[in-house]
């Protein structure tokens, strides 16, 4: 790992493995009272997940090293399917290998951007470990927060109300109160956008300890994090969205046989319920954003057409920041390239919106509204 962002947060000593025999070496060499091992996919409800080798759970407990490689055996290569992935599950490519605490005590802590207070805030509570939405609905008292000032950071007396309304008590309350700190530190270095932890624990032995995290990182920030954004496994990613962000598109497939092809994430999903609120079923989200050039709407297209569901195209382009000209040159080269062999609907208002484009009566199949 980088080193540039150790924050001194206190976690778990692990190792992570890609095979079985480096599974049990690293158990061997944790050398601790009891060992967790567990599968690394990009989904939560690995516990109660199943394998298609027919292990059952994805994190399990042993006191015995011997008995991680064999379960690591069972774990990798297999599928993993969990109440968050599709239904054929994820490959298991890597496990993690830590030791295994006791925990006496759960608590949640977060710290995520938050709009109204045009900031970071602390969001806290004493009932952690257990879905965090659940508590925030039937017992919202038991949710604390503050926000934090951008200039200040965490103040001293902002991270120890925090820490004991966590119900943490006597020395535990200051090392908390630490833990909270230094937190707040790893989430201003690696530009996060959230750091969640759940939970946040307390040991017999009286340690504070994250003992799970989920970090969301800035994508705006990307020319800064490298080495964080480098760590991001495209494995599980969808080829066509990694296609679509190789030409800077934003793409995410749906189940439908409507492509739509729109300027701007808001005209975009207007554009999605649209066609659902007519009884149709839109393929895909694709915002070509501002920026747009010519090359990009023919490799969105290429995109589009190659997908076997589309039956048809939608294109919804409103120029304000991007003008119709630069769509309808791309439009109409796709056409002819790609040969294309579903209906396109095409609308372009705004900035040079060419209702008479000089080549649109040369592609068949092209609907230009308002017809």
């Amino acid at each position: 790992s980088n080193n540039s962002w150790k924050s001194g947060v206190a976690v778990q000593r692990f190792y992570v493995a890609d095979t079985a025999s480096e599974a049990l070496e690293a158990a061997k060499r944790l050398n601790a009272k009891e060992i967790v091992l567990k599968a690394q996919i990009l989904a939560g409800g690995r516990g109660k997940g199943v394998f298609d080798s027919g292990l059952k759970g994805g994190v399990h407990l042993t006191k015995d090293p011997a008995v991680v490689g064999e379960l690591a055996n069972k774990m990798l290569g297999f599928n993993l399917t969990t109440k968050q992935t599709p239904k054929e599950g994820v490959k298991v490519k890597t496990v993690m290998v830590a030791e295994a605490l006791d925990i006496t005590r759960e608590t949640y802590f977060a710290i995520l951007m938050d709009r109204s207070c045009n900031g970071p805030v602390m969001v806290g509570s004493p009932q952690g470990g257990m879905d965090i939405e659940e508590v925030a609905a039937s017992t919202p008292e038991l949710i604390f927060k503050e926000a934090i000032d951008i200039f200040e950071g965490v103040r001293d007396d902002q991270a120890l109300r925090m820490a004991a309304n966590l119900g943490f008590k006597g020395a535990l309350q200051r090392q908390a109160a630490d833990q909270i700190k230094r937190l707040y530190d790893l989430f201003l270095k690696v530009d996060a956008t959230q750091v969640e932890v759940n939970p946040l624990g307390e040991t017999p032995e009286g340690q504070v300890v994250c003992f799970d995290a989920k970090i969301n990182f800035d994508d705006n920030a990307e020319f800064r994090q490298k080495s964080v954004f480098a760590m991001d496994d495209m494995t599980e990613a969808d080829p066509t969205e990694m296609a679509a962000a190789k030409w800077d598109l934003k793409y995410i497939g749906l189940d439908g046989n409507i492509a739509c092809f729109v300027n701007g994430a808001g005209l975009a999903m207007a554009t999605c319920d649209i066609i659902d609120l007519h009884g149709g079923k839109p393929a895909n989200f694709l915002d070509l954003g501002g920026g747009v050039k010519e090359k990009q709407v023919y490799e969105a297209f290429k995109l589009l057409t190659a997908d076997p569901k589309v039956e048809a195209i939608l294109v919804n382009i409103f120029g304000g920041i991007v003008n119709c000209a630069i769509i309808a040159n791309g439009i109409t080269k796709a056409c002819r390239e790609l040969e294309l062999k579903v209906p396109l609907v095409v609308r372009l208002e705004g900035k040079t919106a060419l209702h008479t484009h000089p080549q649109w009566n040369t592609c068949t199949k092209v609907f230009v509204l308002p017809l």
